[in-house]
């Protein structure tokens, strides 16, 4: 994800048109806001269009626009998402399942830069950057004859592929720290923490919804918790979720893994519970903090909280930072 972020960054303020492949729920999306953010077009509109979410006829409007009179039901003319994007950006969400026809014309757009809106004989000249995004094997779908091989490379100009989650379980912490805080703040709950137990089970997890997946686990989990600490019955798939959790209920005897460093597993359960939370944190925050060379107001941007709550809650923790 770093080389992805660095890759990112370069090409971000050129107007090279991007193809981010990658599973459902890897965080195209995602990647396509940070090249518009990060290119001189952010002040203009960034427009995700979703390709597979229309039938054919009504994605050409959605796209083109039409005109008034165009076909049954075109009471007055409608501006398509390639005006509306007009100086900024437009995602081609889920480019793969366009329809032939579409791609023919699609592949105009890109040579011309212009757009002709249904039922009109004008073209309108628009300024755009291009990012197409897909979960399918563009190049296998050129073989099978259902994607267009002349637009196919008119995308590919730049090609980005985001890893499934389950290849990346480091990354796991980060991400479930940061909706662990986000659903907690939207429902009022003070749940800080994940206990060392839930965390491996998370990271042993095969994700095969990636980071959506994984965030609606963590809102699961917030919705179940019953304590300030996520624990394994809180997972949706750790037990049932109407089961109801007894307040003394003993947890797994700790073990060497993930939160907890040699010598914890000979503690009594509760004592190395407590000192491996505080040790995962140590780590989280030392982590981000190595990431972003200690600039406190970058780490606290990244895990999504103020510069003050990050200090603190990273001094408490007992991690340094330079400023």
């Amino acid at each position: 994800m770093q080389k992805i972020e660095a890759m990112a960054r370069r090409v971000s303020a050129t107007d090279a048109t991007i193809l981010l492949t990658g599973e459902s729920g890897t965080g195209k999306e995602l990647v396509a806001r940070a090249l518009h953010n990060l290119s001189p077009r952010a002040a203009h509109p960034f427009v995700p269009v979703n390709c597979a979410a229309l039938p054919e006829d009504l994605l050409e409007s959605e796209l083109f626009g039409h005109v008034r009179g165009a076909f049954t039901g075109a009471l007055s003319s409608r501006v398509g998402m390639f005006q509306l994007a007009h100086g900024g950006t437009i995602l081609l969400d889920e480019v793969g399942e366009m329809p032939l026809s579409l791609q023919a014309k699609l592949l105009r757009v890109l040579q011309n830069h212009e757009v002709r809106p249904v039922g009109s004989d004008q073209s309108l000249s628009v300024n755009i950057r291009v990012i197409a995004s897909t979960n399918k094997d563009l190049q296998r779908e050129v073989e099978k004859s259902t994607f267009r091989e002349d637009l196919f490379y008119r995308l590919n100009v730049v090609a980005i592929k985001l890893p499934p989650l389950r290849s990346r379980p480091d990354d796991i912490p980060l991400l479930a720290f940061h909706f662990l805080q986000k659903y907690a703040a939207r429902t009022g709950r003070d749940i800080r923490k994940i206990s060392p137990e839930a965390m491996r089970l998370l990271q042993s997890q095969p994700w095969p919804g990636n980071v959506r997946e994984l965030e609606n686990a963590i809102e699961h989990s917030v919705v179940f918790c019953r304590k300030d600490t996520i624990l394994p019955g809180d997972l949706p798939f750790g037990k049932k979720a109407n089961e109801v959790l007894s307040e003394d209920e003993p947890g797994p005897a700790p073990s060497q893994g993930f939160g907890l460093p040699g010598g914890l597993s000979d503690l009594p359960y509760r004592d190395a519970k407590q000192r491996a939370v505080a040790a995962f944190e140590l780590a989280y925050f030392e982590q981000i903090l190595k990431r972003t060379q200690g600039n406190v107001s970058e780490a606290a941007r990244q895990a999504g909280l103020d510069r003050s709550n990050f200090r603190r809650a990273a001094r408490r923790a007992g991690a340094t930072s330079r400023d």
